[in-house]
């Protein structure tokens, strides 16, 4: 049986950590889809037609088949009940306690760490760094997110649990906003987050023409 037609909206300059986060979650579980570039700047996604689709009027935006979805985290696990374990790549964990880890992860991660966020957007990632040093309020957010993420990893180990999850992308992101800015991370955390970045999802994602 088909698995349907897939289409992902995703913000044109392709810079969004939740359409990348929503991208390699479509990558992994290897089913083809096309993607719709939106223009942020010219408020596209405000428009009629967008907005009548997405209702939270943002990126990223599934369509499968005659149904949308906004928000990369329900995206994610739409995708993993769609599309189960037995024929794709399993974006959440099996067990019960570990999935909802994941999820609080995601949950943290957008929707806490503002400062750090803000002085350090994906623009670093994406495009190029900044040379303004971190705030007070930007260093304390690092700390945060150092302290949770070594508590996380387990040892040395290249995931959050036994096995890769979508969780582990978010995370690596988050980290890499410091880490290729050039800015002081824990060698530890640097190592899982360049791990991380070296999945082949990843790097279709990367490797998207920006900018022009």
């Amino acid at each position: 049986m088909s698995n349907g037609k897939f289409k992902l909206y995703v913000d044109s300059d392709f810079s969004s950590p939740y359409a990348m986060t929503a991208f390699v979650a479509l990558t992994e579980k290897r089913v083809p889809f096309d993607i719709q570039k939106i223009d942020l700047a010219a408020n596209e996604c405000q428009k009629p037609g967008y907005s009548d689709l997405s209702l939270t009027c943002r990126v990223p935006m599934l369509s499968h088949d005659d149904f949308y979805l906004s928000e990369s985290s329900a995206i994610s696990e739409y995708l993993d009940d769609l599309l189960p374990e037995d024929n794709f790549v399993r974006l959440y964990p099996k067990d019960l306690r570990e999935k909802s880890r994941a999820r609080q992860i995601q949950a943290w991660l957008r929707s806490d760490l503002m400062p750090l966020r803000e002085e350090r957007s994906t623009a670093v990632i994406f495009f190029e760094p900044t040379k303004k040093p971190l705030s007070e309020q930007a260093q304390r957010s690092a700390a945060i997110l150092f302290t949770a993420t070594d508590a996380l990893l387990k040892g040395g180990s290249q995931n959050l649990f036994d096995e890769w999850c979508i969780a582990d992308i978010d995370l690596a992101l988050m980290l890499n906003r410091l880490i290729m800015n050039g800015d002081e991370v824990p060698e530890k955390l640097s190592a899982y987050a360049q791990h991380q970045w070296q999945r082949p999802s990843v790097q279709l994602w990367m490797n998207r023409v920006r900018g022009g």
